[in-house]
């Protein structure tokens, strides 16, 4: 959610007591599927399967970062002739932030036209943003568009929604990385 976070194993018979400790205290309450999801996508985090797939490269993805320099000039892993191959021709699509405008989200499927009406590329996660106030998305453009401030358009259910390429993450991680 790029906040920090928990995750607690514990024996099944130890869980209810633990969750019942937990809610005890005021400053903890319960959320759903649904506010992970926005936080992630403000943080600009895939989801496996979703924004992200065995099939996507970490070029296209934005996510070079997850491979270390020295991992990646060794070519020892596997995948390296591929990602290697990927780099240097380039990624075809590039994943970005998408800031619709105006309050109504674009959803994860809704495809991506350029100003001439050319398609552009797919949006994989959407949402309104809370901490953001606004509706942000990610998804995959063609790299030529995907320049901050690039407007393109989304087709929701026939209509095209004016979108803005952004810069992810939406709102700052603030985990500690340490």
């Amino acid at each position: 959610t790029g906040e920090d976070g928990f995750e607690i194993g514990l024996p099944e018979a130890d869980a209810r007591d633990l969750v019942a400790k937990l809610l005890g205290d005021e400053r903890v309450l319960w959320i759903g599927l649904a506010a992970r999801d926005s936080l992630r996508l403000e943080a600009g985090l895939c989801l496996h399967g979703q924004d992200i797939t065995p099939e996507t490269n970490p070029a296209s993805a934005a996510l070079m970062w997850a491979i270390p320099k020295d991992i990646r000039a060794s070519s020892a892993f596997v995948g390296a002739d591929a990602l290697r191959a990927a780099v240097e021709r380039g990624p075809a699509q590039k994943r970005v932030g998408l800031k619709p405008e105006g309050r109504q989200p674009v959803r994860g499927g809704a495809a991506l036209f350029d100003a001439d009406g050319n398609p552009a590329g797919q949006v994989t996660s959407g949402g309104f943003g809370p901490s953001a106030g606004h509706p942000v998305a990610m998804g995959y453009v063609s790299t030529p568009l995907a320049k901050p401030g690039t407007r393109v358009f989304a087709d929701v259910r026939g209509t095209k929604i004016p979108v803005d390429i952004s810069s992810l993450p939406f709102t700052p991680h603030r985990y500690r990385k340490g």
